[in-house]
């Protein structure tokens, strides 16, 4: 058998997740890996339809030095800070006064990476 037909896991592995230059809005991310390079202190916003949620804006950075904003509610807040890597699975990309956002959404999670 020739070497031609053996694939590189470690290759695909890597090209499985998304880079931020692919993202686009409203669509859903499969999955993106970032570092946390900025956070800003959180605030408490009004929701849509009553009540009030806390959300707190942060600067992420892929692999490539591109970087988003990410927008984290509630107790997702606490658990991330500066420096930290995280990992979105099934988030979600807006626009939000001009710049791309990413979320978790409805159905997404947010983990930190030791």
């Amino acid at each position: 058998m020739n070497g031609s037909n053996i694939l590189n896991t470690k290759a695909i592995f890597f090209l499985d997740k998304m880079k931020i230059a692919e993202l686009k809005a409203n669509e859903n991310v499969d999955e993106i890996i970032l570092k946390i390079v900025e956070k800003k202190e959180a605030r408490k916003v009004m929701k849509r339809y009553g009540g009030v949620a806390k959300l707190c804006e942060l600067m992420g950075e892929d692999e490539n030095g591109d970087k988003i904003k990410i927008t984290l509610w509630n107790d997702e807040i606490d658990v991330i800070g500066v420096n930290d890597t995280i990992k979105i699975v099934d988030g979600w990309v807006k626009e939000w006064n001009g710049e791309l956002q990413i979320s978790t959404g409805k159905r997404g999670r947010i983990e930190k990476i030791e």
